[in-house]
């Protein structure tokens, strides 16, 4: 085993260690250490994240519902619209993105090229997303009532499924403002609902990929575990560590790695 995919392993374990401590964010690692340290193409690290940030995150969801910090009924309003839109961008849109996407003075943005920059460009808006998110971490009344603007949801649901179908992020940076925000869901409440919602859609993505790809399912089972463990240690420690300095502190380092996928992409 070379010392890169060493590595690879280890930050599946952070994957799941990240999702455990701030209920979102782990998708934002995989699909650059299953590039950058597994070797793996885009697309297919894009696939391989579905399924590992999916399967992680419905541990994530399972414990977090038994301690009652799981809204069903919003989970469902917002993950049906969402459900449809990730799968279709699986299963038609991926494949029918020209291997040349357009060429720029000279410059030939091929597809992987574009996936791994878009991907980077929804980094950095995670990282401004979990910087600045203090005034959202702050709500957290359990008495707040709930309201469920069904248009504004479907509507958010259908981006966040488009998003996650096209790099493979389960979007938490965006669910969970919008579930605080459209739906008045205490931050806690939101944060486990985020973790139903993100391992629902990232499956049925997941789904879409099945007849387009080889999946190499030993490497991917093995790679998903380690996650697992991550997240079991990481609920476990989120006890003990501040979630919203914790949250600043991934928003600065999900910066940096975006403006270092950047370069490595173009330069």
């Amino acid at each position: 085993m070379e010392l890169t995919e060493l590595f690879g392993y280890l930050g599946a374990l952070i994957v799941g260690l990240v999702l455990g401590l701030i209920g979102g964010g782990g998708s934002i690692l995989t699909v650059p250490i299953l590039v950058y340290l597994i070797g793996l193409n885009p697309v297919v690290a894009t696939a391989y994240s579905l399924f590992v940030v999916g399967v992680t995150s419905v541990i994530g969801a399972y414990k977090n519902f038994k301690k009652g910090l799981v809204d069903v009924k919003t989970a469902i309003i917002f993950a049906i619209p969402a459900f449809i839109a990730v799968y279709i961008t699986r299963r038609f849109l991926v494949p029918i993105i020209p291997d040349s996407v357009f060429t720029l003075a000279g410059f030939e943005v091929t597809k992987n090229i574009f996936i791994m920059l878009f991907f980077a460009i929804i980094m950095l808006l995670a990282s401004f997303s979990m910087i600045k998110a203090k005034k959202n971490t702050q709500i957290d009344n359990t008495t707040t009532k709930i309201k469920y603007n069904y248009p504004l949801i479907a509507i958010e649901g259908i981006l966040v499924g488009a998003l996650t179908g096209l790099v493979g992020a389960g979007g938490g940076f965006l669910i969970i403002p919008a579930l605080v925000l459209l739906v008045k869901l205490p931050m806690k409440k939101a944060v486990g609902t985020s973790l139903l919602i993100i391992a629902a859609k990232s499956l049925i993505g997941f789904l879409g990929d099945l007849s387009n790809l080889n999946i190499d399912w030993p490497f991917l089972l093995i790679f998903t575990s380690i996650s697992i463990v991550g997240i079991i240690i990481g609920m476990s420690l989120s006890k003990f560590i501040s979630g919203k300095k914790l949250k600043t502190g991934f928003g600065y380092f999900t910066l940096i790695m975006a403006i270092y996928i950047i370069y490595k992409e173009l330069f």
